[in-house]
């Protein structure tokens, strides 16, 4: 198999994470020249009183540094020791799909439940493809 393959649900991060930091822009953006924003709102970080609906894409994107990382290392490292193979391949685009559908719960309607259920569902199958990785790297 062809090891760059790998590097497409990457890109497909990728592409999350930056359309999740247009999107908190935007909602900054949005809310400030609507007046909803107190005037150096993130001079020293994020005040108390930015509204929720504005303060969850920038939760969000942070939220794209966390776990996220462990699959950009993942990445790399089965593609440098071309281990990938269709069924890492398969997951990888997997846990790009539920990290999709954890960011569209968390700025839409964010019921917790959910938002946990498909984030633990996603942290829980990019633990399994560690396993799959350390089990193939020594046999």
């Amino acid at each position: 198999m062809n090891s760059r393959l790998i590097f497409i649900p990457m890109l497909g991060q990728v592409a999350l994470t930056f359309i999740m930091m247009l999107f908190m822009a935007y909602k900054r953006f949005s809310a400030g020249f609507a007046g909803r924003l107190a005037r150096g709102a993130y001079k020293v970080g994020e005040s108390p009183d930015v509204p929720s609906d504005v303060r969850l894409p920038g939760r969000n994107f942070v939220n794209l540094f966390e776990m996220p990382v462990l699959f950009y290392v993942l990445c790399l490292a089965l593609y440098m020791t071309r281990n990938v193979s269709e069924t890492l391949l398969a997951l990888a685009w997997i846990y790009v799909a539920l990290r999709v559908v954890h960011s569209l719960i968390h700025v839409t309607y964010n019921k917790i439940m959910h938002r946990f259920f498909v984030y633990a569902l996603s942290s829980f199958l990019l633990l399994g493809m560690w396993i799959i990785f350390a089990v193939e790297l020594y046999r």
